[in-house]
């Protein structure tokens, strides 16, 4: 520790201080790279006090001074391993009160995000985040790729993030008669391995980009589906669904014995094909997927098989209980053994065949983590333990989810079904069946599998894509629910950001209900900005959109109940300024709600949602909406420019082959509109005013899929 007049450096644990008299800067850096820096200010009763270096012998401590230069109280610092905390305190005559603040910059890590990680007990807001978002209730810079959280606590504390790591802050808290003021700073290493996530593994990238796409027959097909039923889904599918993204085609229920449940009868364990349905074999349908354009995907459940001939040529390989019967589970009547060290070259081979030699690129595996009857939780049974080969092995089940990656190799994608956070599956798996099935056997899509399929989302959406992706099941749109209940579960899977599997037959779609389909594709990059899981059922959840020339919120307000209601929210809950006035437009209705300040409510019907683009009202046309994806604007709009002098409003705008996307934009009453252009070759554009005018829809449609440039004029 160094004091030179007006100068004060510190080392004090893992954070090292400085600070500077003559401009009130305080640098705190701490040894693993994360650096502090901003301005102390104090103000009393309207008059700027000032920060200094302390005027006696005690000189790891900051003075707060009044106009005449006289201490009337300190800033002292305390270290506690990587927690640093500035505490602004009285001297002794506390008849004095005011606010203090610390205004800088932080440099994190490059690929962090803002977010919050203090949750209040009254919470209704579900915050999600896509691109560089911010949020007025956020407290915590978190690093995925290092699982590390810097977590900030004040009275008062704003973080704007400035791009690559850098973050600007504003911190504030009143020092009085009755209280004394603190700002916390703590890095924290393994924040969700420590509370959650005991394998956490950021996700693989290279391998797996972003949430897997496609479609599947369980839960339209059941176990029924053939070779041809899934090829002509195919074939629609590329029409209508691959150009807007969809990615994957995944086969189920192809085992021998496969044709009807239980699964625990199926042939799981060895290869077996059911030849009734699949007559030319796997590898073959796999060649077929990928002529279409698709990448195929594979259902496996290998913990088990219901083919007694082959129990029986490797009955050393099953469990057994005490009296020497077979122990059976949902996976298979005859249940393998986790320890067993051919069972783990079995599954090699049967994983790498699938894999390498058919060429399937995605594995859904079953049978992991969904309650007694699935292995993660059998496997933990004493009685069960006792039969193993190994029975002290501590990690059987951890076991069997690295044999499988090991099987199906570094390239492919690895769906958990179902994967726990708190399990292996966090390490060894792309992607993780956070839902129970949407559906019954053999029944259609209900609104209670709906409800469930929301109340898992809102339980688990917190570690979604930072250690797996996340997939709530299928997305099931056809007739068996009325539009509002679909347009829910379109909402549910997709404004999160999650896995979006169609499970329909597409063919027997209306067009409004493939339009649902076409709305979640591709899916948005989103992350969760609650670092924390949920165990009610909110009401509101906002996606916070933040691209180079616009930011805006997307609002969903979920009518869970069966009768109609009234949905309200403030802004301040949203982390957005209440002072500030508000334009809503919402998304299924093409309705313009109009502007609020403070708060909002909408009545949204019995089983309903409403979807709401909230952005700052400006004096200028605004953009408002785009009805191509139902995050408004998220996946689609990639630039916004207002041209001042020109009065013209300039964009480009991503449209899919042959698919009109509508623009929404918001007049000011001082403003008319005059003209509408694009350049793009072989792209229509039209447009309509609405709402007496005050909002202009665009829209385009274009030959070919591109990104398209359009520019609207106006006069005064």
């Amino acid at each position: 520790m160094t004091a030179i007049i007006g100068i004060l450096t510190l080392v004090l644990g893992a954070w090292t201080l400085n600070f500077d008299e003559a401009t009130s800067q305080l640098t705190a850096t701490h040894e693993n790279q994360v650096v502090i820096s901003g301005t102390l200010g104090f103000e009393s009763n309207g008059e700027k006090w000032s920060v200094g270096v302390a005027r006696d012998a005690v000189t790891n401590r900051l003075a707060i001074m009044n106009p005449q230069g006289l201490v009337f109280g300190y800033v002292t610092f305390q270290v506690n391993g990587n927690r640093l905390e500035l505490l602004f305190h009285h001297r002794t005559r506390q008849f004095y009160s005011g606010v203090f603040t610390f205004d800088g910059d932080i440099d994190f890590r490059p690929e962090s995000f803002a977010c919050r990680t203090t949750a209040d007990c009254d919470e209704q807001v579900l915050t999600l985040g896509t691109g560089g978002a911010d949020s007025r209730n956020n407290d915590t810079l978190f690093a995925r790729e290092e699982d590390l959280a810097f977590q900030i606590h004040a009275a008062q504390c704003l973080l704007t993030t400035l791009g690559n790591g850098k973050y600007r802050f504003h911190l504030s808290g009143r020092i009085d008669q009755a209280a004394e003021s603190t700002f916390v700073f703590n890095l924290e290493p393994n924040y969700l391995q420590r509370r959650y996530v005991p394998y956490y593994t950021p996700i693989d990238r290279k391998r797996c980009p972003s949430p897997p796409t496609g479609w599947m027959s369980w839960n339209i097909y059941f176990d029924k589906a053939t070779a041809e039923d899934n090829l002509a889904e195919a074939r629609i599918g590329k029409q209508y669904l691959q150009p807007f993204g969809m990615e994957f085609w995944s086969i189920e229920s192809w085992q021998g014995n496969s044709d009807q449940l239980p699964v625990s009868k199926f042939y799981n364990t060895n290869l077996e094909v059911n030849e009734k349905q699949f007559p030319e074999g796997m590898k073959k349908l796999a060649d077929d997927i990928r002529a279409l354009g698709f990448r195929p995907g594979l259902w496996m459940a290998p913990f088990g098989t219901g083919n007694e001939e082959f129990y029986q040529e490797h009955k050393d390989w099953f469990l057994h209980d005490s009296d020497g019967n077979p122990l059976g589970t949902w996976n298979g009547k005859y249940t393998l053994d986790p320890t067993n060290p051919e069972v783990h070259e079995q599954w090699r081979k049967i994983f790498d065949t699938a894999a390498h030699d058919w060429g399937y690129e995605f594995f859904k595996i079953d049978g992991m983590s969904a309650g007694p009857g699935y292995c993660a939780h059998f496997f933990e049974d004493p009685k069960v333990r006792a039969g193993f080969m190994d029975p002290d092995c501590p990690n059987p089940f951890e076991r069997c989810v690295r044999t499988f990656r090991e099987g199906i190799g570094p390239d492919r994608v690895f769906l958990a079904c179902q994967g726990h956070v708190t399990g292996p599956e966090a390490e060894f798996a792309d992607a993780s069946r956070i839902g129970s099935d949407i559906v019954h056997p053999n029944s259609p899509v209900k609104w209670a599998n709906i409800l469930q399929q929301a109340g898992r989302t809102l339980n688990q959406i917190f570690t979604h894509n930072i250690v797996f992706f996340a997939d709530p099941d299928t997305l099931m749109v056809n007739e068996a629910l009325n539009i509002e209940e679909a347009r829910v579960t379109t909402t549910v899977v997709s404004l999160p950001g999650q896995m979006m599997f169609s499970g329909d037959k597409l063919a027997e779609l209306p067009m409004e209900r493939m339009r649902l389909l076409q709305q979640t594709l591709p899916v948005c990059d989103v992350h969760p900005m609650n670092l924390y899981p949920y165990f009610s059922m909110l009401p509101v959840w906002d996606l916070k959109v933040a691209r180079d020339f616009l930011n805006w919120d997307v609002v969903a307000l979920f009518n869970w109940s069966d009768n109609e209601q009234e949905i309200r929210f403030s802004f301040d809950e949203l982390g957005l300024d209440p002072q500030m006035e508000y334009t809503l437009y919402e998304f299924w209705t093409n309705r313009n709600c109009g502007t609020a300040q403070n708060e909002f409510a909408l009545s949204v019907p019995a089983r309903a949602v409403r979807l709401l683009a909230v952005h700052p009202l400006q004096p200028v046309p605004q953009f408002l909406s785009s009805d191509r994806h139902i995050t408004q604007g998220a996946v689609d709009l990639t630039a916004l420019h207002w041209d001042e002098s020109a009065l013209t409003l300039t964009g480009n705008v991503k449209l899919v082959a042959g698919n009109p996307t509508t623009l929404r934009f918001r007049i000011p009453e001082n403003f008319v509109f005059q003209d509408a252009r694009t350049s793009a070759a072989r792209c229509e554009l039209s447009t309509q005013q609405e709402d007496d005018g005050r909002i202009l829809a665009v829209k385009l449609i274009c030959e070919e899929s591109r990104d398209v440039d359009f520019t609207l004029t106006f006069g005064q």
